[in-house]
Protein backbone atom coordinates (compact mmCIF):
# COMPACT_ATOMS: atom_id res chain seq x y z
CA UNK A 1 0.00 0.00 0.00
CA UNK A 2 0.87 3.70 -0.46
CA UNK A 3 0.82 5.90 2.54
CA UNK A 4 1.17 9.64 3.62
CA UNK A 5 1.42 10.53 7.03
CA UNK A 6 1.83 13.46 9.10
CA UNK A 7 3.47 13.66 12.64
CA UNK A 8 3.17 16.37 14.95
CA UNK A 9 3.36 16.43 18.42
CA UNK A 10 3.24 19.51 21.12
CA UNK A 11 6.44 21.03 21.02
CA UNK A 12 7.39 19.64 17.65
CA UNK A 13 11.34 19.35 18.83
CA UNK A 14 11.85 15.12 19.04
CA UNK A 15 8.70 12.93 19.32
CA UNK A 16 7.65 14.65 15.86
CA UNK A 17 10.61 13.76 13.88
CA UNK A 18 11.15 10.23 15.66
CA UNK A 19 7.70 8.98 14.87
CA UNK A 20 8.48 9.95 11.39
CA UNK A 21 11.63 8.28 11.22
CA UNK A 22 9.80 5.21 12.83
CA UNK A 23 6.68 5.11 10.13
CA UNK A 24 9.30 5.48 7.34
CA UNK A 25 11.41 2.41 8.54
CA UNK A 26 8.48 0.02 9.50
CA UNK A 27 7.05 1.31 6.18
CA UNK A 28 9.51 -0.03 3.83
CA UNK A 29 9.86 -3.48 6.26
CA UNK A 30 5.97 -3.94 5.97
CA UNK A 31 6.87 -3.15 1.92
CA UNK A 32 4.49 -0.50 1.95
CA UNK A 33 5.69 2.98 0.69
CA UNK A 34 5.15 6.44 2.58
CA UNK A 35 5.80 9.86 2.55
CA UNK A 36 6.10 11.52 5.66
CA UNK A 37 5.22 15.66 6.46
CA UNK A 38 6.20 16.95 9.84
CA UNK A 39 4.19 20.10 11.54
CA UNK A 40 6.97 20.56 14.45
CA UNK A 41 8.53 23.58 16.29
CA UNK A 42 10.42 24.75 12.46
CA UNK A 43 6.86 24.35 10.73
CA UNK A 44 5.67 22.36 7.79
CA UNK A 45 8.87 20.31 6.58
CA UNK A 46 8.34 17.54 3.77
CA UNK A 47 5.51 18.81 2.85
CA UNK A 48 2.91 16.56 1.26
CA UNK A 49 1.58 17.80 -2.19
CA UNK A 50 -1.62 17.03 -3.69
CA UNK A 51 -0.44 14.52 -6.24
CA UNK A 52 1.18 12.39 -3.00
CA UNK A 53 -2.20 12.40 -1.35
CA UNK A 54 -3.74 11.82 -4.49
CA UNK A 55 -2.24 8.82 -5.37
CA UNK A 56 -2.18 7.21 -1.39
CA UNK A 57 -4.12 4.81 -0.24
CA UNK A 58 -4.79 5.85 3.08
CA UNK A 59 -3.54 8.85 5.55
CA UNK A 60 -1.76 8.29 9.09
CA UNK A 61 -2.15 11.02 11.66
CA UNK A 62 0.36 10.67 14.18
CA UNK A 63 -0.41 13.18 16.09
CA UNK A 64 -1.18 14.58 19.43
CA UNK A 65 -1.98 18.26 18.53
CA UNK A 66 -4.44 19.98 15.83
CA UNK A 67 -2.45 20.24 12.46
CA UNK A 68 -2.68 22.73 9.77
CA UNK A 69 -4.31 22.23 6.39
CA UNK A 70 -6.38 19.09 7.25
CA UNK A 71 -8.69 19.57 4.70
CA UNK A 72 -6.42 18.50 2.38
CA UNK A 73 -7.43 14.82 3.22
CA UNK A 74 -11.20 15.29 3.44
CA UNK A 75 -10.97 12.47 0.33
CA UNK A 76 -8.81 9.74 1.79
CA UNK A 77 -8.76 6.97 4.33
CA UNK A 78 -7.39 7.96 7.48
CA UNK A 79 -5.35 6.23 10.42
CA UNK A 80 -5.59 8.20 13.65
CA UNK A 81 -2.66 7.43 16.13
CA UNK A 82 -0.50 9.24 19.01
CA UNK A 83 2.79 10.09 18.21
CA UNK A 84 3.59 8.14 20.95
CA UNK A 85 2.29 4.91 19.50
CA UNK A 86 3.96 5.57 16.43
CA UNK A 87 7.27 5.22 18.53
CA UNK A 88 6.40 2.67 20.03
CA UNK A 89 4.01 0.42 18.01
CA UNK A 90 4.15 1.17 14.32
CA UNK A 91 3.48 -1.72 13.03
CA UNK A 92 0.18 -1.67 15.10
CA UNK A 93 -0.61 1.79 13.41
CA UNK A 94 -0.05 0.25 10.14
CA UNK A 95 -2.37 -2.84 11.04
CA UNK A 96 -5.65 -0.50 11.24
CA UNK A 97 -7.94 -0.72 9.29
CA UNK A 98 -8.09 3.15 7.69
CA UNK A 99 -11.89 4.91 8.46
Amino acid sequence: MKFVAITACPTGVAHTYMAAEQLAKTAKKLGHEIKVETQGAMGIENELTDKDIASADAVIFAVDIMIEKEERFDNIPKIRASVQEAIKNPEAVFSRQAK
